[in-house]
This record gives C-alpha cells, sequence and structure tokens, in this order.
C-alpha cells in the first residue's frame, strides 16, 4: 500500500513537472536581457523596450514590449532593410511586427531610406527599433537583415532567431 502511494506522488510529480515545463515554454518573454547574437556583419539586440507617453505600452495576457539594436560591426554596406516577424502556435506562417507607413504602399519597396539606413549604420550610428510590440503566445522572434555592398546589385541576407532555447 505505501509503495502504491509512494509511486502514485512520483508519477503525479513528474506530470506535473512536465506540464509546467511544456507550458512555460510556449511564450516568449525574456527574463533576462538583453538578448543578443552577432555574425561577421551584425550585431542584433533585443532589449527593455523604451518607455515614453507616445510609445505602445504592453498588455497583460496579450502583448510584451521590446526594444531592437542592430550595429554593423563588418563591411561597409551600400543599402540595409529590416524585417521582424513572429510566429503563431500551430502554424508555419510567420507574421512581420511591422507594418508599411501610410505614404509608402506596400507594394513599392523604398530604396532611398535603405540607401540613407547604411550610411547612417557606416558613420557607426546603430540601427534602433525603440518599442516594439510582441504577441505573448509568440515562441520565436526572427530578425532578418538584407542588405547590398561592394557596389554589386546582388542583396545579402542573415536571419537571426530568438527562441526559448536561445534565451539561456
Amino acid at each position: 500500500m505505501v509503495i502504491k502511494k509512494l509511486f502514485l506522488c512520483i508519477s503525479m510529480l513528474l506530470l506535473t513537472s512536465f506540464i509546467s515545463t511544456s507550458l512555460a515554454a510556449e511564450a516568449l518573454i525574456f527574463e533576462k536581457l538583453p538578448q543578443a547574437q552577432k555574425s561577421k556583419q551584425w550585431a542584433v539586440h533585443v532589449g527593455e523596450a523604451e518607455k515614453e507617453k507616445d510609445l505602445v505600452k504592453p498588455i497583460k495576457g496579450k502583448f510584451v514590449t521590446y526594444s531592437l539594436k542592430i550595429d554593423k560591426i563588418g563591411n561597409d554596406v551600400d543599402s540595409v532593410k529590416v524585417h521582424l516577424y513572429r510566429n503563431e502556435p500551430n502554424s508555419k506562417t510567420k507574421y512581420s511586427l511591422v507594418s508599411c507607413p501610410n505614404s509608402v504602399p506596400c507594394s513599392r519597396e523604398n530604396d532611398e531610406w535603405a540607401i540613407a539606413l547604411a550610411k547612417q549604420m557606416n558613420d557607426g550610428k546603430p540601427y534602433l527599433f525603440r518599442n516594439f510590440l510582441l504577441a505573448e503566445k509568440a515562441t520565436e522572434l526572427e530578425v532578418e537583415v538584407v542588405w547590398t555592398e561592394g557596389g554589386q546589385g546582388r542583396s545579402l541576407k542573415e536571419t537571426f532567431t530568438f527562441t526559448e532555447e536561445s534565451k539561456e
């Protein structure tokens, strides 16, 4: 009888531990900031969102807010574009975190902006996104940097993926 109770207690403890671990992995909420990844060309930092009156605020149970900083640590670039995506549970589709400005149609690429960003980054000033919303149900944040360099028209791309596993 004692062995059955002991077995039942241990089984319940293991089951509870497994369930709580599975639930904890569902949301991408960084306990420690900043989170950073880098390559030979870029250093990407996800940090605390700036808190100003006009900036978006987190909504408990729906959205958290973060900031993004990208430094160019490699070769000079001719143009740079940055795209942010999050995943949706049980879907292969990624959702953009940045929409098109009202003044620019989504179908039109804004090369002037990409060239201006490249000049800024070549001058040692980072790309800063002071405050963005990330759905609490997201388990992945993808930062995509697309650039050209050396007068070549060919685009280069690097993707930095922040997940539950990359948080440690």
